[in-house]
């Protein structure tokens, strides 16, 4: 049966990769990470449009958790094409304020692209890759931050950060497994002792094993 992938990436030209292209991935950028990044706009550079984009993602993700809730598999039309005017919007305010900014001193020795201002570059990155910025809107099954995922490997790199590592191979399962187990545990709002206690039985019937 086919299927679709989406890479949820972090908004990095690192991670701007052909690969993704030749493997036919969809790709999409974790819009947590745009949050803290207009919120330093906001708290150190005062820049205006970045409070309404900030406001505005926030939004964005509580209309879909709402349609979600509803049971719904897509927003209506209508405010879909709204949530683009928006962005829109604030992105073109942006740059207009960016283009009321004195110029930066350039580094006449340097060769390259040139400098730009961190909400500007931002700003770039919001208008080059709205798409992905906006996937979450589009396709319910692209969440708006992948913090679920970097929660569930947190642990093995606190465990390596604190002991080095594992000693053994058996031992590196072993915790593997009972981060696997409490981790679907609390998904599914099971009691944990319990669900360690007697796992197959528990998860069992809650994922058809």
């Amino acid at each position: 049966m086919p299927f679709a992938l989406t890479a949820l990436r972090r908004e990095s030209a690192t991670y701007n990769v052909d690969w993704l292209r030749l493997l036919r991935f969809t790709r999409s950028v974790i819009d947590a990470h745009h949050l803290r990044e207009l919120k330093a706009l906001i708290e150190i550079e005062k820049e205006p449009w970045a409070k309404k984009m900030f406001d505005a993602l926030l939004w964005f993700n509580k209309a879909v958790h709402r349609a979600k809730n509803e049971k719904r598999i897509n927003l209506p039309t209508r405010l879909r094409r709204r949530i683009v005017e928006v962005y829109d919007a604030i992105v073109e305010s942006g740059f207009a304020f960016h283009k009321n900014q004195p110029p930066l001193a350039q580094n006449k020795t340097r060769r390259g692209k040139k400098a730009h201002r961190p909400g500007e570059n931002l700003l770039i990155r919001l208008r080059d890759r709205k798409a992905d910025v906006l996937r979450f809107v589009f396709d319910f099954n692209v969440p708006f931050t992948n913090n679920q995922a970097e929660q569930d490997i947190r642990m093995m790199k606190v465990k390596m950060k604190i002991s080095g590592g594992f000693r053994s191979v058996a031992g590196a399962q072993a915790f593997v497994d009972l981060r696997s187990v409490i981790s679907t545990a609390r998904k599914q709002r099971l009691n944990i002792l319990k669900t360690l206690i007697n796992p197959f039985t528990i998860l069992g019937a809650v994922i058809n094993l």
